[in-house]
This record gives C-alpha cells, structure tokens and sequence, in this order.
C-alpha cells in the first residue's frame, strides 16, 4: 500500500502565500529553529516564543553516508562554529540596506542573490540569468549588484569561487601596499602557485592568503559532532511509523489580552502572527509528509538493504510541491531510524546502470580521496577507473569530474597545491 499525500487548492494558496514569506522557517535545522523566529518576534509586540523541551535522547552523533572530508582550503583547520549564531541567511538579511542597496531594486536584487548562495557562501552562477528574467533586469544589473557583496560579512560571501572568494577577502585586509600585487597575483594564478615561490616576498605573500577562509560562511556551517533530528522512523511489530520531533518544536504564543483588537496596527500584527503560527505548521506538516514519502520509497533501506535512486523531482510532484521548495525544506535536516542519523539529502540520487545509487559512489569516491597518496592526488581518470573496478559499472570521466566538483574538491594538480600549503 502505497502512501500518497494529496493537496487541496486552498492548501497549497496557502502554503504559497504564508511560508514564501517565512522562508528562514523552512530552510532553518530544528536546532536554530528558535533563532529563526527571533526577527518576526522583535517585529510584533503580540508574538512570545517558547523554546521546545530538550531531551537527551534527541541529540545524536551525526552518521552520514558521506564522510567529512578536509576542505578545499589551506583554512581548513577553522572549525565551524554555529552554536548561539544568526544563520548565513539571517546575517545577510541584515545588511541588505543603504548606502551598499540604496533603492528597492537593488534590495530585491539583493534578496534574491541571497536565496541562491550555498550553505559555503558560494552564489550559484546558473541562478543569475533565472533572477534577471524573474525581476525582469539586465542580467549585469545583478552582476553589480552581487560585487557589492564584497563588502558584506562574512567577507567572501556571494563570491562564484574560491578564487574571487580569496579576492573579497584580500581587499578587506590591511596588506602592505608593496605586498599586495604580489599576493594577488598568487590569487589569480592559484593553480600554478608554486610557480612563484622564487619571488622575494613569496612566503610573505602564502602568509596573508593561509589566514583567508574557505568556505567563507565556515562559521555558518553546521555543527559536526551533533545534530537533532527532525524526523523519527521507528519500526514495531512489523510496520513503520513516522514521527516528528514535536518536542523539540518552539511555541509561539498570540497574547491579545487588552488591545483593541479593530485597530488597523494591531489587526495586521495579529494576522502577522497568525501567518507566523501557520508557517511553523507548514514547515512541520511538508516535514512530515517529506518522511512519509522516503519511507516509501526507500522501504528497503529500513528493512536493512541499500538506498535507490530517488529524485528530489518525484518527490516535488508526488506532494504537489516546487522541485526548489523541497530543497530548501531538506536542506541541513536530518532523519534517525534503527540505522543511525542521516542527512535528508542522502536519500536523493539520479538513477545509475543497475540502480546503484550514486551516494554509493560519491561516497566511495570521498573515501578514495581522503586516503590518497598526498604526494601524487588521483586524477578523474584514475578515479573513474577504481569506481568502475569497485561497482562493477561504465561511467564517463566527466560524471567523476562532476561529483567531484559537487563536493567542492579540486583537481588532482589543485589537491597537491593545498597539500602543500597547508604541510
């Protein structure tokens, strides 16, 4: 029996038109859910929130199929603080203002470049012809707009790649004015950088960009240790249920007693709050109905066997959702069942020959990177052969070469680079 969620117009006008506005919401892990809800409830004077109860059993040692692996960075011993912090979206949020967005285009410029910059602090470059067409502007408006984002926090954000990253990072320190084209230089020229170390003020110059951070959101990442779950599986007597994290939920609580409820300030603040109310109840009912759906497909996993292929567009169209709006939903959440704590994202893949999902050969693909030789790094092709070996299938070098991007990780002439910076 097949577990199907259907949706009526009213609901879905209604999911569009409250969580749209709601989005830090959604896109929060339950662990900053509270912190999420703080701007709207320092915005309505009727808006109290109560944190849910903390119970030791909802903490749990994150256990993902992917393992960590070193970062992409001669940073990479910064380790990722986010206890107590505002998320990315948040903190950006903030400083969408004048004089750096001086007029409502370039804030909702702004806003949208935002709503498309990776948990790293990386803007998706495919995004900005879509945000032209969508706010019906040049596409080089937004290009301006998005360089301003070199004078946000935390420096580097918004920035396409690592290297223009380093260069939002650089023109915010205080280099020497004699030591500053030579560092940008080693910037420019990151790939062939040990071509330089002949230069006077080489180990100078590799001093100002060790203390540059990648990711530039590193602080903003997630914790790595712990997580809380906002999905629970549980198996009993033959079935499985589904169960959220209902304790771990904040309250938010409505108080109107002694206002006058007709006037217009204090009619729209409680409709505010209402809408603040209903978000949080979509997020947890789209949750839900996003644990309910793996659990169909992925009935094997839980019974003990390997994830299949399962794309995040199925899952869009089986609850009448945005391919967009689900992403966002699963993004930094995480489900615990007999089999220990994994990311939602985990259960997403593209179909393979012989339904081998590729988490399996990412994952392999990571473990094969993390143990490599550091003196001479594996090419995609030598990948790509160790791959096919281990899973028995034919691939082309060019998906190799993607997944490896996917993670962020360089090429093999790169990875001998940081591997030597960072000796």
């Amino acid at each position: 029996m097949k577990l199907r969620v259907s949706n009526t117009q009213t609901t879905k006008q209604k999911f569009s038109s409250t969580l749209r506005g709601w989005l830090p919401i959604l896109q929060a892990n339950l662990d900053g859910l509270v912190e999420s809800l703080k701007p709207f409830v320092e915005e309505n004077p009727f808006i109290c929130v109560t944190p849910g109860s903390e119970r030791e059993d909802k903490k749990f040692e994150k256990k993902n199929f992917f393992s960590t692996l070193s970062k992409n960075s001669v940073t990479s011993t910064i380790e990722a603080l986010t206890l107590d912090k505002k998320s990315l979206f948040q903190t950006l949020h903030e400083q969408v203002n004048p004089p750096l967005f001086p007029t409502i285009k370039s804030q909702n410029i702004a806003y949208e470049i935002i709503e498309n910059i990776n948990s790293e602090g990386y803007f998706e470059t495919e995004a900005l012809p879509l945000i032209a067409g969508k706010l019906g502007v040049e596409a080089n408006e937004v290009e301006k707009i998005r360089q301003r984002f070199a004078y946000l926090e935390p420096i580097g954000v918004g920035a396409i790649d690592l290297k223009e990253a380093f260069l939002f990072q650089l023109g915010d320190m205080d280099v020497e004015e004699s030591l500053y084209p030579l560092v940008e230089n080693l910037v420019l020229h990151f790939e062939s950088i040990e071509m330089y170390n002949k230069e006077p003020r080489f180990l100078e110059a590799l001093g100002v960009i060790k203390k540059f951070r990648n990711p530039p959101a590193v602080d903003f990442l997630e914790d790595k240790k712990e997580v809380i779950p906002d999905i629970f599986v549980y198996q009993k007597e033959g079935s499985i249920e589904v169960h959220l994290n209902d304790e771990y939920y904040p309250e938010i609580i409505i108080d109107t007693e002694g206002v006058d409820e007709s006037h217009a300030f204090v009619a729209q603040k409680i409709k505010d709050a209402k809408d603040l109310v209903d978000a949080l109840e979509m997020r947890k009912a789209t949750l839900y109905k996003i644990g309910l759906m793996i659990v169909e497909y992925q009935y094997d996993f839980f019974m003990g066997k390997s994830i299949k292929p399962m794309k995040l567009k199925d899952l869009a169209d089986d609850l009448g959702r945005n391919p967009s709006t689900i992403s966002r939903a699963i993004a930094n959440k995480y489900l615990s069942c007999s089999r220990g704590v994994i990311a939602l994202k985990q259960f997403f893949a593209a179909a393979l020959e012989e339904e081998i999902s590729n988490s399996a050969i990412k994952e392999y693909m990571l473990e094969l990177v993390k143990k490599e030789n550091r003196l001479k790094p594996m090419s995609d092709l030598k990948l790509l052969e160790l791959i096919e070996q281990k899973f028995e299938i034919k691939m082309v070098r060019r998906t190799i070469t993607k997944y490896r991007q996917q993670f962020n990780i360089a090429s093999s002439s790169e990875r001998k680079k940081l591997y030597t910076l960072s000796a």
